[in-house]
């Protein structure tokens, strides 16, 4: 009798959890259990009762063996992480050490910000025109010239806006709008249209694409016009601290061999993804995953015009985005520690294959005419380690694979947080309001931005990127889960292009695609069931090892 009603319960709870993660996304629960539980419709006209009952004994089989997988990763995971709340805790500092240097009336007001790339300039803005003094320090102002940070999705538009840096974007020169992508199956030759989500007079929201360093100046312009901004071009050489606290920076100016002092309650650390103080601050190791290698294409015809297009090539995802009038950016992953040496000849050997046809050409031609240049492409979780006086943010604080294109945007919604939190801050000397502020932050952006943007980044990758079997049925779910159209498509997109970054929204379509894989899987198994059976648990458990341990990086940092 226990045994029984277990089962009975086991059941009814899977039901419910099925149809909580279906409806949820917006997909109706009862047609696709009816779809599960049909085959195709030559095998569906010669069933008899049997059958139909065999099939549903099946569902509730690999329904109820998804459920004690899952059920086991979670208890897992969950374990994991009240062992490290008990045994850990959060690293914070004391906030009872006290520097003995006293700040000036004038040093007191004062916000020192190292690195003027996208951040830093951004939020020496915004503190300014909120009656902040900062001091901006970089390295070298004159233009950057990069091949990642060049697309920002519509959710990172938004925030920009309400940030009153809207004209950032206006002028950037020769930006380009982006309405959504067009993703390319290099297997079958299809490809499934995924638009932005609609505003309210039924146009496409907007992202933009542009030139990594044209977007840089303008930033960077808005920040000179600021009387509260002082921007000096030197390097940082140090952090000054005192009894454990920072207290300022050494710096040596451009074109001068002294070093010199400047003492400030709060420094920002921005100097982005090559940071030379994320050992002493930061408590995690950045991954590097593989490499983006770009170059430019000129005049690339585009199959929608307004859209950036994704090539789900053998085993490389490849991104096309339009930067300008007449220039396109490709981007090849190549998943490696050591690239090839000669990468011009791995691309037109490896890559060009793969491309629909209108890129075949301007891909040729842009490989052997124009220059070829990598970037790396890191992952590194955000850490709650960090000391009083010292703020760390941005790709010095936390990365995710470059692929969706997400990191502009939190970036943005991390300032636009912080600009609430320091509305609250009077005095800056006060280490434990400060400590209770960053607390605040990283808890705002785990139930927002930063667990959807991070995750679906590094999963999304680990999928198109696919390096085994598993992976590349997971891959092919996905894309045949945007072939559905609709709420499989509204859903996905609107965490995307950050407008809706929902975090339980992301897990529920992850494993909806995770359960549709084994569906197709068992579909087409045809009689070989127990294959189709054994190859759907397989996939089904590979999912699970992609997105447990994305969620254990982001929720063990909740303050």
């Amino acid at each position: 009798m226990v045994i029984e009603y277990f089962c009975n319960r086991l059941f009814v709870i899977v039901k419910l959890i099925i149809r909580f993660v279906f409806e949820t996304i917006g997909i109706n629960s009862k047609s696709f259990e009816h779809e599960f539980t049909s085959t195709s419709s030559s095998t569906a006209h010669h069933a008899d009762t049997e059958g139909n009952q065999y099939r549903h004994g099946l569902v509730i089989f690999l329904v109820t063996l998804v459920f004690i997988i899952a059920f086991g990763y979670a208890s897992f995971f969950w374990r994991k992480l009240t062992a490290f709340c008990l045994t850990n805790k959060i690293k914070k500092p004391s906030a009872t050490n006290r520097p003995s240097h006293e700040f000036s009336p004038e040093e007191k007001e004062r916000i020192v910000v190292v690195g003027a790339g996208v951040l830093g300039s951004c939020i020496a803005t915004v503190l300014a025109r909120d009656d902040r003094k900062v001091t901006l320090i970089e390295r070298d102002l004159k233009e950057p010239d990069r091949i990642i940070g060049e697309l920002l999705q519509p959710g990172g538009c938004q925030v920009l806006r309400n940030l009153g840096l809207d004209e950032c974007l206006v002028s950037c020169e020769e930006a380009q709008s982006t309405t959504g992508y067009i993703i390319h199956d290099w297997k079958t030759g299809a490809s499934v249209h995924i638009p932005y989500p609609k505003a309210s007079d039924n146009q496409c929201k907007e992202g933009k694409a542009f030139r990594h360093g044209k977007f840089i100046m303008s930033l960077r312009e808005a920040a000179r016009k600021e009387p509260n901004i002082e921007i000096i071009e030197g390097t940082v050489q140090a952090l000054i601290e005192d009894n454990g606290v920072v207290t300022g920076v050494t710096y040596r100016p451009k074109k001068c061999d002294d070093s010199q002092e400047i003492r400030a309650p709060l420094v920002i650390i921005a100097d982005g993804g090559f940071s030379k103080f994320r050992k002493h601050l930061h408590s995690e190791q950045v991954h590097v995953s593989s490499h983006f290698v770009g170059c430019i294409m000129k005049n690339c015809p585009q199959v929608k015009a307004n859209h950036a297009e994704l090539v789900l090539s053998n085993p490389n995802p490849i991104l096309i985005y339009r930067i300008s009038d007449e220039e396109t950016r490709v981007l090849v992953d190549i998943r490696c520690q050591t690239l090839p040496k000669n990468i011009k000849e791995y691309l037109l050997e490896e890559t060009l294959p793969y491309l629909p046809e209108h890129l075949a050409a301007p891909f040729e031609d842009g490989v052997l005419n124009e220059r070829v240049r990598s970037m790396p492409c890191k992952f590194l979780p955000p850490s709650t380690a960090r000391k009083d006086g010292v703020l760390m943010l941005g790709d010095a604080f936390n990365m995710r694979h470059p692929l969706t294109g997400g990191g502009m945007s939190v970036a943005f919604n991390d300032i636009y947080i912080w600009r609430e939190l320091f509305k609250e801050i009077s005095d800056l000397t006060n280490y434990q309001q400060v400590e209770e502020a960053y607390s605040r932050f990283q808890n705002r952006r785990k139930m927002t931005h930063s667990f959807v943007v991070n995750i679906l980044a590094q999963a999304l990758y680990e999928l198109f990127s696919a390096n085994d079997e598993h992976l590349s049925r997971l891959r092919d779910a996905c894309f045949e889960y945007f072939k559905l159209g609709g709420r499989c498509v509204d859903g996905p997109v609107g965490l995307l292009s950050v407008l809706s970054p929902k975090p339980f929204t992301l897990i529920g379509h992850f494993f909806a695609v995770a359960l549709y894989s084994m569906w197709l899987i068992i579909k087409d198994s045809g009689l070989r069931v127990h294959v189709g059976v054994y190859r759907a648990t397989g996939t089904f458990i590979k999912a699970c090892q992609v997105i447990f341990p994305l969620i254990w990086s982001e929720i063990r940092t909740i303050a």
